[in-house]
């Protein structure tokens, strides 16, 4: 029954990577569902949480598409719960996840190429026939079995054998993922920080960055301080829009970009 959970999130998430409309193909949704089928929830959403950072910063705009978050995430949580039935410490063992998610999203990505190079006949398919046939679903379903069959091929491989590679591997060495891992997580909160760093915005990021160095405040107040500093913003922001209301709408406009 595990298994069967884990085939149907690994081809639902390889959808949502096209389709983009439920977001199953996120690392947090992704690695948390496969851990909970398979009764290492925590650890999951540990991985998924390391991994949605490092991918905050990526999104699909029009046909170009950012490097594939589904099979990373379907594959190294996988790769991490056989690694979990090893004598690896927990942390050690999701930080070789994160490592390995890395080079897993490249070869994603070209996986949904060759898929919508297939997807292109069908295309010639439906114009042949002038109306909207079952192709469409082919195309679709396409993209789940791209996440599909090497999830297949995974769990084919014996859990005893990838633990046993995986304890071949030196202490030293999972210490070094361990660091890397927490460093790489900051990209992709950079990137969205770089995306909306602006002179009105930086204020809050410091605040924010000061907050969250006081241990004694737990995450829920820092939801609150922050929702509140964010209405804040949102009121002396629509006063001051309020102020400098003319006559001259188009002058308006044109002042927002100065």
């Amino acid at each position: 029954m595990q298994t069967i959970l884990v085939l149907l999130v690994a081809f639902v998430a390889g959808i949502e990577g096209i389709l983009d409309e439920f977001e199953f193909h996120q690392p947090i949704v992704a690695c948390t569902l496969i851990g909970l089928v398979t009764n290492h929830l925590a650890e999951g959403l540990l991985l998924g949480g390391s991994l949605q950072l490092i991918a905050l910063g990526w999104a699909n705009i029009g046909a170009a598409v950012a490097p594939d978050v589904c099979l990373a995430s379907v594959i190294s949580s996988i790769l991490m719960v056989h690694g979990l039935n090893s004598t690896i410490e927990a942390r050690f063992v999701i930080a070789f996840s994160i490592a390995l998610a890395i080079p897993l999203s490249l070869v994603g990505l070209s996986l949904t190429k060759v898929c919508r190079n297939l997807a292109i006949q069908l295309v010639h398919k439906m114009d042949e026939t002038k109306k909207v046939s079952y192709y469409q679903w082919i195309g679709i379903c396409m993209q789940g079995i791209r996440v599909l069959i090497p999830t297949i091929v995974l769990l084919l491989i014996p859990s005893s054998m990838i633990c046993s590679i995986l304890e071949m591997i030196p202490v030293s060495i999972y210490k070094g993922l361990l660091i890397g891992s927490g460093v790489v997580c900051v990209v992709g909160f950079a990137i969205v920080a770089n995306v909306l760093g602006s002179k009105f915005t930086y204020p809050f990021f410091m605040i924010g960055f000061g907050l969250a160095c006081m241990t004694s405040l737990s995450l829920l107040s820092l939801c609150f301080i922050g929702g509140g500093l964010v209405w804040l913003y949102m009121l002396l922001n629509a006063k001051e829009k309020s102020n400098k209301t003319s006559d001259d709408p188009l002058g308006d406009i044109l002042n927002d970009y100065e």
